[in-house]
């Protein structure tokens, strides 16, 4: 072979490698444009993935597309802002909330619950549960959750109570124990007062609970003791008549007593013990044992008449010169000046005065006259003297008023 033939293959050579090399200069440098090109046009995106900062270039046309593409799948109680069907626009900020899961009882019914939120006044708001000041929450409103924490709330209820002679109230309370329910409200029960139920009885709407307040005190007062009266036979004294020896005196006693009260009000009084603090002095009394002479009737006028109006009556006799007597009668009769008349006091309801009557034991007379003790079927009759007024005495006479 000729050096001509071999330099002019040598140089077709060169010229095939250099044209080799200008195609894959220009491959590199269109594929480095389009890349170029290519990553130019893409949009930058930050994402709040759950609380991690993610910074993303892409090409995605919506939120979704970008979430999907991070591989983040969203949930129905998620939350995504701005929403899932925003184009995406360079710098464009998305969140994203992944949903957790709570449970929440309500009177100790339980309901399952999905929310981004953790606090527990939102937690709360979110499942549409109201709560008053008066609820009973096992964790405060103010508290944040971790995922799969339960609530419990125990709604209140107006209880009726009636605290001793008070007027009944209305207290709020949750489902627990009496014992609990007044301890909440710092109604405090003492030794002795007693409820209408067991402490341990759980409250519910509608319950009513009295307290009766019960106190014992011991109180120590001195009393009046009475005297006992004792009668002693005297002959010296006409029958039915009597007459003090030694006047009754009373005792006093010291006695302590046990005073129970209900709501205010004394129930019992229990004596514990007691002290005389001064004997009494009996009373003594002679009655009469002597018997009484027969006092004749004056007159002829001894046998009761016929008709008229008969009865029974204690009849005692008195005279014109009686201690307090005046010597005029009530009907006007100046008996000092008609010795001898024959004359009876009376009660005008009984009998009217100006009647004229008959008396056993002392004839006919007449009913004129009243006196401060003659009432009801009581007379007095009229006598001559005093010694015959005692032999009178007071006996029961048959009456008869015959007009």
């Amino acid at each position: 072979m000729t050096n001509q033939p071999m330099k002019n293959l040598f140089f077709g050579s060169m010229r095939n490698k250099q044209m080799f090399t200008r195609i894959i200069a220009l491959v590199v440098f269109a594929s480095v444009i389009s890349f170029v090109l290519y990553e130019g046009t893409k949009k930058s995106v930050a994402v709040d993935a759950d609380g991690e900062q993610l910074e993303i270039s892409t090409h995605a046309k919506t939120v979704a597309d970008v979430l999907a593409d991070a591989n983040i799948e969203v949930a129905d109680y998620d939350k995504v802002s701005p929403s899932l069907d925003t184009e995406i626009s360079n710098g464009l900020e998305i969140k994203w909330e992944q949903a957790k899961k709570f449970v929440i009882e309500v009177d100790g019914e339980p309901k399952e619950i999905w929310t981004t939120e953790e606090k527990v006044a939102d937690i709360l708001a979110e499942a549409n549960v109201a709560v008053t000041e008066h609820d009973k929450l096992s964790v405060d409103l103010d508290k944040q959750l971790t995922e799969g924490q339960t609530i419990a709330v125990d709604k209140a209820f107006n209880v009726v109570v009636v605290d001793g002679a008070n007027k009944e109230q209305k207290i709020w309370s949750v489902k627990q124990t009496v014992a609990e329910m007044l301890k909440q409200n710092n109604i405090k029960l003492n030794e002795f007062d007693r409820l209408n139920t067991k402490e341990t009885a759980l409250v519910a709407p509608g319950t009513k609970v009295a307290i009766t307040r019960v106190e014992k005190k011991v109180d120590t007062v001195e009393e009046e003791v009475d005297f006992a009266v004792e009668q002693k036979n005297d002959n010296s004294l006409l029958k039915g008549e009597e007459k003090v020896v030694t006047e009754g005196v009373k005792g006093k006693v010291e006695r302590t007593y046990e005073v129970v009260t209900e709501n205010g009000k004394i129930v019992a009084k229990n004596l514990q013990k007691e002290n005389v603090t001064k004997e009494p002095t009996k009373k003594v009394v002679a009655v009469g044992t002597k018997e009484k002479p027969v006092v004749v009737s004056r007159g002829n006028d001894s046998a009761a008449p016929s008709g008229g109006r008969e009865f029974y009556v204690e009849a005692t006799a008195y005279t014109a010169y009686c201690e307090g007597c005046s010597g005029i009668t009530a009907t006007g009769i100046d008996i000092r000046s008609n010795p001898g008349i024959k004359l009876i006091a009376v009660d005008p309801n009984v009998i009217p005065l100006g009647s004229r009557v008959w008396v056993e034991g002392y004839g006919y007379a007449i009913a004129g006259d009243t006196g401060g003790a003659i009432k009801g079927n009581i007379i007095d009759l009229l006598v001559s003297s005093k010694q015959e007024a005692v032999n009178w005495g007071r006996r029961q006479v048959r009456i008869k008023v015959l007009n």
